[in-house]
């Protein structure tokens, strides 16, 4: 499990990005696989996020993500849900303690928020769709909604991957342009004619930024050059493996 110092130094905050290690699951999934939309055996990754669970100081049935659509969509979380009922969203706020909300990952981008003084938190999937269509912007306003402060707010960023791995289409590089020709920052020039190297973690930054939230913290890691430490999809995808793992990023109030 990693953390990002900025958040373990907010009192009754617990917060994870769990790397791949320390679980139950075999093959493409080992070890620590919380992807319950993954291929592998339910109860290893039943398994897997009951440890989470307990490394966030919550119960395994507290441990709460959504099914993740790459919207800018966010949830509320005031009591615990099943997996069979969990709402469609890329974001969730809480401020119920012992709850750890989460997202998924395996190239997106995890941001967990907190502003320990209101006692609010959030936690929210970043990809790239969702980072265009404001799911960072909607999380924060949905926090504020609950009595966070923007200027109060503390963000920090897991391993996601990072722009030398990110090679992207024109299609893609005229989608941003459209929306923004600020945009044209996050690209940096392909090997491949006409295609580019897309810098998620900066639109997530420049997005952050833009909304006045001030205190950022960027873990600065790539979750698709190492293979030993993270799960990716891209990679997957690349090697032709049947499946991937998914990690789990989560944070919690304690009582």
């Amino acid at each position: 499990m990693l953390q990002a110092l900025s958040l373990s130094e907010l009192a009754g905050i617990h917060h994870g990005f769990f790397t791949r290690s320390g679980g139950v699951s075999h093959g493409v999934y080992a070890t620590l696989n919380g992807g319950v939309g993954s291929n592998d055996a339910p109860e290893n990754v039943a398994e897997n996020r009951a440890r989470m669970a307990v490394a966030l100081g919550v119960a395994p049935d507290h441990l709460l993500t959504a099914y993740q659509i790459h919207s800018p969509d966010v949830v509320v979380a005031e009591h615990p849900w099943t997996q069979a009922n969990r709402p469609r969203a890329d974001a969730i706020v809480t401020r119920t303690p012992r709850l750890a909300i989460g997202v998924s990952t395996a190239d997106c981008g995890p941001l967990l928020f907190a502003d320990a003084e209101a006692r609010v938190i959030g936690a929210a999937h970043a990809g790239w769709r969702g980072a265009l269509t404001g799911v960072i912007e909607a999380t924060i306003a949905a926090m504020e909604k609950l009595g966070a402060e923007r200027a109060r707010i503390v963000a920090a960023l897991g391993p996601t991957i990072r722009q030398p791995n990110y090679e992207v289409g024109p299609e893609f590089v005229a989608r941003f342009l459209a929306a923004d020709a600020d945009n044209a920052r996050f690209f940096a020039a392909s090997e491949r004619a006409g295609h580019a190297m897309y810098d998620l973690a900066g639109t997530i930054a420049g997005r952050l930024q833009r909304a006045g939230v001030v205190n950022f913290e960027d873990l600065g890691l790539c979750n698709y050059a190492e293979p030993e430490r993270f799960f990716s999809y891209r990679r997957t995808t690349k090697q032709a493996e049947p499946d991937y793992g998914r990690h789990i990023n989560a944070i919690a109030l304690a009582d």
